[in-house]
């Protein structure tokens, strides 16, 4: 499925910026008004900026932040998916997002997530696909889709949330629809570091100035060969994943949502 079929003439609002810096790139989502929401416009942004540095050899870290200090990025903005008409366009949307995550994941460089406030749904997925994150202590994290929109993720998603928060704390999230404290997520390791929002920026600098002076091939060796092991004999779950997105359920979700109301579950 190509991000044509996905094209809006209303995703004008939202981009994802590069600026190179030396051997440091910074990547910024830009939405501030929509905390961040991506657009599909915003995710091709983003693997094209993907493709650009992973053939760029004389970059040797890369540091994502979003941009208003309110949040990372709040998931992908739902009303895209009033379009949706069974459950094949959920089967072909939650591909096509893991085409965009992977593009992040496979950099060969490390990467920094520097987490103002929100890294929910889409931007959960986006800061556990980097390889450190750190975070202002009123950070959240999350994917409430089971009290929002009633969508569900991908394998591969979910297993790559499994492999960094542990499948209890991924229960919380997806069965119980809570977003999980900093402070909890520090004490597992998730997070790397914690401080104040102006500090950030500094000290995810630190940390790329010491990456960029390590061994590139051992890095780049070490990222994908972990990569590969967890995504490693995934099943298949079109057939869940097409239930969902197929539902009324979700239908509703996305009406109640636009609607600014609670949604009402019927399990169909």
């Amino acid at each position: 499925m190509s991000d044509a079929h996905y094209a809006n003439p209303t995703d004008a609002s939202g981009k994802v910026h590069l600026k190179i810096d030396g051997a440091l790139a910074w990547v910024s989502f830009d939405r501030p008004a929509a905390r961040n929401a991506m657009t599909w416009s915003m995710y091709s942004d983003l693997k094209a900026i993907c493709e650009k540095l992973h053939s760029d050899k004389t970059i040797k870290a890369v540091i994502l932040r979003g941009v208003g200090g309110q949040s990372f990025v709040s998931g992908t903005d739902i009303e895209q998916f009033k379009s949706f008409k069974d459950g094949q366009d959920g089967i072909d949307y939650e591909a096509l997002i893991d085409l965009h995550i992977d593009a992040l994941e496979q950099l060969p460089m490390p990467t920094i997530a520097i987490i103002d406030g929100l890294a929910v749904g889409g931007g959960l997925a986006i800061a556990t696909a980097c390889d450190f994150r750190i975070a202002n202590p009123s950070a959240r994290f999350g994917a409430p889709i089971a009290k929002t929109v009633g969508n569900c993720l991908s394998p591969t998603n979910i297993a790559r949330l499994m492999a960094h928060v542990g499948i209890p704390t991924l229960k919380r999230m997806l069965l119980m629809a809570e977003l999980i404290n900093v402070d909890e997520l520090l004490t597992s390791g998730y997070i790397h570091t914690v401080a104040d929002s102006a500090e950030l920026e500094s000290i995810a600098k630190a940390m790329a100035d010491k990456v960029i002076n390590l061994a590139p091939l051992t890095i780049r060796s070490s990222k994908l060969t972990i990569s590969r092991i967890h995504q490693n004999q995934l099943p298949d779950c079109d057939d869940l994943i097409k239930a969902c997105y197929g539902s009324s359920d979700f239908k509703e979700g996305v009406q109640a949502f636009g609607e600014k109301r609670p949604p009402k579950w019927q399990g169909s």
